[in-house]
């Protein structure tokens, strides 16, 4: 099978763009969570609550995309470059608490959750559809490749495979569970849902997979997607 499509975001926990092509090196897509909303104590604003995350659900109403070599943030009925004291000033107030824009330092802590690549499969998001009553929306998952499949979580199969996408090879690590964040409005979809409950009961909430980069390359929407160690197209 082939990807159905590709997504970037430029600025971790803020809607993303969806691409027709991108490049990938070793840290992942290129410019993909590059930023982060941190809060005074360097926590990320999110959606859901943890040891690296503080709740700041008005953040997920933004968007993200690159324009030249800025990124452009949109929300609110206004636009900023990323970085400038304006977007900053204007986060701070949707989320009733002092926000700022930072971008990731080489060798200190990575922006991504766990490996730089994420991936579904269109047979699982229709399994989700049918079978938990959710509306399993791929942008719910923020994931950055969405592939079409035939059987529903046939992506967890490859854990420990390298997986070959278009000039790029991946390697596919672990299964990537999911938290509150899949309910909510964001990432260009306005309305909630119920999913993570559900999925829990039947799927340990877990949709998706991660991946590392091992070949760096160039994606496009259509490349063949195959799992080497198979040798067969998935």
């Amino acid at each position: 099978m082939r990807i159905v499509s590709l997504h970037r975001y430029p600025v971790k926990a803020l809607g993303g763009e969806r691409l027709s092509a991108v490049e990938v090196d070793a840290r992942g897509l290129a410019g993909d969570r590059a930023l982060a909303v941190v809060d005074p104590d360097g926590l990320f604003a999110a959606g859901k609550r943890g040891s690296r995350w503080r709740p700041r659900e008005a953040v997920l109403a933004f968007a993200a995309r690159r324009v030249d070599d800025a990124v452009v943030v949109t929300g609110g009925g206004g636009e900023w470059e990323a970085g400038s004291p304006g977007l900053d000033a204007e986060l701070s107030r949707v989320a009733g608490a002092p926000l700022r824009v930072v971008a990731e330092v080489p060798g200190e802590r990575t922006f991504f959750d766990a490996q730089p690549v994420s991936l579904v499969g269109t047979a699982t998001l229709d399994w989700c559809r049918a079978e938990l009553g959710a509306d399993a929306d791929p942008r719910r998952l923020r994931v950055n490749l969405v592939v079409e499949t035939e059987e529903p979580f046939v992506e967890e199969t490859w854990l420990g495979r390298e997986v070959a996408v278009g000039g790029v090879r991946l390697r596919a690590t672990k299964r990537n569970e999911r938290c509150r964040v899949i309910d909510l409005p964001q990432n260009g979809v306005e309305s909630a849902t119920r999913w993570l409950k559900p999925l829990g009961e039947r799927r340990d909430a877990c949709a998706a997979i991660y991946l590392e980069v091992v070949g760096p390359g160039r994606i496009e929407v259509g490349d063949p997607v195959i799992v080497e160690s198979s040798l067969r197209t998935v």
